[in-house]
């Protein structure tokens, strides 16, 4: 119990001085998907947005710079884009994660506590609003099963009553004519206007379609109120239906907005179109400027006209013009250039996941997408990509980005090239690889340059001709993670071996099965003219190469079972024994086979193999290390599957003839790591499932004994540690959507 509230206390306190954390992301940012953003009331270059790996992240620059929130204070919540108070200055609401609780900011996301009390609504929030009329905070929470309102921070809520449907959007009404300013919801089943409690609603307005909404906005001030709203599209009697619709006499009726202005087509235009008719996802205005307003649409195109943009109007809906062009083969381009668009030519024309307007300037648009980001400041005349920003040096598809904290992917592996320490290499989920000339200052994008461009898991480098390496590559990512082996992605049996001879820049593929290949290393006692390789393929087991990848052959002799070859990370010890790790595999109905799983060793190159973790029958191992210097003791990462709490970390010192679980600190470890330099030092870390209160990466320096935290990390799903060569004062870790952080060798006191 004292360990606990200490831990809570340290991380607590690491988390309160974010802003000073030794740790500092690298790589390329942007490249995993974004949710949940919004941009505050007074200043419009404070942004806050979140990611579907549990990051959350604040901007007080207009996305030039980020900040992930230490994962303690707040983490990300998909669900439900923040609430910034729109009189006091630096407040923020936002949901917790997953979570269903409210967090509040005083400081502009520094620094947050949970509301008190227990909140009333199932599930996640949706929609957070707060009352801009009033001395008192007046604020909102929609979820799956209501609407609720507090006017005492979270103490004491109400449900609000006569509304139908999930909560859209919020606004009120400042006619000087009313005695009770309105507020105005608009959920999935139509739009309602509250009465003088804030508490009753009912339906209001005319010339609505009796169809589902799918998106509402209100802007309101002393001169005018605009409403607008926004339905699926279909086709009737070969014209197009639905689509934009704007009330401009307080909500009571309502017009069809949809104009030759807008993307009016009844039929695709092109193959690689978001869909077959226009859907109108999100509309947005302000209280600043209610006549002006943006609407996205997916398009029916690729290329312009009607293709995906975001359409300005200044006159409430009467007339619109597009605004976005975001791929630079468009002539009108008008995005500044990312990684992406500089080294494949083009920008993905994907939808947006979010998107969101300065309630402080009517210019100041923003969105967020798979993978991107984009925000004007001049009403859409131009648009600058905020996931990224380029360093200095480099041109086209060699140039070079730096971090500017949106880090959001989930990395491997990292390397310092061993012929030239100047070079660095990350190995991507999604994104692919990343290779940096300025020993991991700057980063240039190389996924375009590999044959399946989604994740690449691991390099193995040739150490007597520089620049050559080998990389394992697969089209399915997260192995050996919960997305694959719960069932959440499909397994997609694409990827292989390829081999660069320019230190990564370009590479060919060499002749290896299809299957996602998670692990690949090298023999380097073998001759230079024909090096001895082994691949680790996900599904089919190891195969071995005696002519640098050239020619292989399958060596699954003794391994797994037949309803189990999952074999992932390979591992070729000082002394030639060979071992491989095959992992979890869950059968129809949730039950996970305890054939084939475990840890395999091979004496004879692979000819033979012998499982040693006979009396270890865990079911879900993740990554294991051999001690250096010491074959016969092997550290084994293990996750928890359904009714069996078997995690943790475990040992063997007699290659597998007994095991000992040395700790077990969440429901997911992923590895642990001997210190190159330090006898007795562990490095431990956990992935998914990590306690907000507790820590994704431990330290013992008494050789397992006991274990200290590393409070100041921001990120808590951490995979793997790397040590630099010549530098025993700092470590770099990879991370299961965190992308990679450099930070102290050791625990902070």
């Amino acid at each position: 119990m004292l360990a606990t509230l200490l831990l809570m206390g340290l991380t607590a306190a690491a988390a309160g001085s974010a802003q000073d954390s030794p740790w500092v992301p690298v790589g390329l940012c942007g490249g995993g998907a974004m949710y949940s953003l919004a941009a505050g009331p007074h200043d419009p270059n404070v942004m806050m947005l979140s990611c579907d790996m549990s990051g959350a992240y604040v901007s007080r620059d207009g996305g030039r710079n980020w900040r992930m929130i230490h994962h303690a204070q707040l983490r990300g919540c998909t669900s439900c884009a923040p609430a910034f108070h729109p009189r006091v200055r630096g407040r923020i609401y936002a949901g917790n994660g997953w979570r269903g609780e409210v967090c509040v900011s005083g400081d502009y996301g520094t620094t947050w506590r949970k509301l008190p009390g227990r909140v009333p609504w199932r599930g996640r929030p949706v929609r957070m609003w707060v009352c801009p009329l009033g001395e008192d905070t007046r604020l909102y929470v929609g979820a799956a099963d209501g609407l609720y309102v507090t006017e005492e921070e979270g103490r004491r809520w109400a449900k609000c009553a006569g509304l139908r449907g999930r909560p859209l959007g919020m606004g009120v009404d400042r006619r000087d004519t009313l005695s009770v300013h309105g507020t105005y919801v608009g959920t999935t089943e139509g739009v309602f206007l509250a009465g003088a409690d804030g508490r009753r609603f009912e339906p209001f307005g005319r010339g609505l379609p009796d169809r589902e909404l799918l998106s509402f906005a209100v802007g309101s001030n002393e001169k005018r109120t605009c409403l607008y709203a926004t339905t699926a599209c279909t086709v009737a009697d070969g014209k197009l239906t639905g689509g934009v619709f704007v009330s401009v006499d307080h909500g009571r009726t309502w017009r069809r907005g949809m104009n030759p202005n807008l993307n009016v087509q009844t039929k695709r235009a092109s193959q690689w179109a978001n869909g077959d008719l226009p859907s109108y996802r999100f509309i947005l205005t302000t209280d600043r400027r209610p006549e002006r307003a943006y609407v996205f649409d997916a398009g029916t195109s690729y290329f312009p006209p009607n293709h995906r943009t975001v359409y300005r109007t200044d006159d409430g809906g009467r007339t619109w013009r597009p605004t976005l062009y975001s791929d630079p083969r468009f002539k009108q381009y008008n995005v500044t250039d990312d990684w992406l668009s500089l080294g494949a030519g083009q920008r993905w024309q994907s939808v947006p996941i979010s998107m969101a307007i300065s309630p402080a300037d009517p210019n100041a648009v923003m969105l967020v997408g798979g993978m991107f980001g984009e925000r004007t400041a001049d009403g859409g005349r131009t648009w600058r990509a905020f996931h990224t920003g380029p360093a200095a040096g480099g041109k086209g598809a060699e140039t070079a980005w730096r971090n500017n904290g949106l880090v959001v992917t989930s990395t491997w592996n990292y390397y310092a090239d061993p012929h030239d320490p100047r070079r660095h290499y990350i190995c991507y989920t999604d994104i692919g690889f990343a290779r940096s000339l300025d020993g991991g200052r700057s980063w240039i994008w190389g996924g375009r340059a590999i044959p399946w461009h989604n994740t690449t898991y691991e390099l193995a480098f040739d150490p007597a001709v520089p620049g050559r390496l080998w990389g394992a590559f697969g089209n399915t990512h997260d192995i050996p993670n919960g997305n694959v082996i719960l069932g959440r992605h499909r397994v997609h049996m694409s990827g292989g071996v390829a081999r660069s001879d320019d230190f990564g820049k370009t590479w060919r593929k060499v002749g290896l099965p299809e299957a996602p290949c998670v692990s690949v290393v090298l023999d380097p006692s073998s001759p230079k003219a024909a090096r001895r390789l082994y691949a680790s393929l996900f599904e089919k087991g190891v195969f071995r190469s005696e002519d640098g990848g050239a020619t292989w052959k399958p060596v699954n002799t003794g391994l797994g079972h037949p309803g189990n070859m999952r074999t992932c990370k390979l591992h070729l010890h000082a002394d030639g024994t060979l071992f491989v790790l095959i992992t979890a595999k869950r059968l129809p109905g949730g039950v996970f086979t305890a054939e084939g799983v475990g840890l395999y060793r091979s004496t004879d190159r692979g000819e033979h193999w012998e499982k040693i973790t006979r009396t270890l029958p865990v079911r879900w191992p993740k990554d294991f290390t051999v001690k250096p210097g010491d074959g016969r003791t092997i550290l084994l990462s293990v996750a928890n599957c359904p009714g069996r709490a078997e995690g943790g970390l475990y040992r063997t010192t007699d290659v597998g003839g007994q095991w000992k679980r040395l700790v077990q600190k969440g429901p997911e470890h992923f590895g642990a790591f001997y210190h190159p330099t330090r006898p007795g030092w562990i490095y431990m870390t956990l992935t998914e499932g990590v306690p907000q209160t507790s820590c994704g990466l431990w330290l013992s320096t008494d050789d397992g004994a006991t274990w200290r935290p590393f409070p100041t990390l921001p990120f808590s799903n951490i995979q793997r540690v790397h040590f630099l060569p010549g530098d025993d004062e700092h470590i770099v870790v990879t991370t299961f959507g965190g992308s990679v952080y450099k930070g102290p060798a050791k625990p902070a006191r």
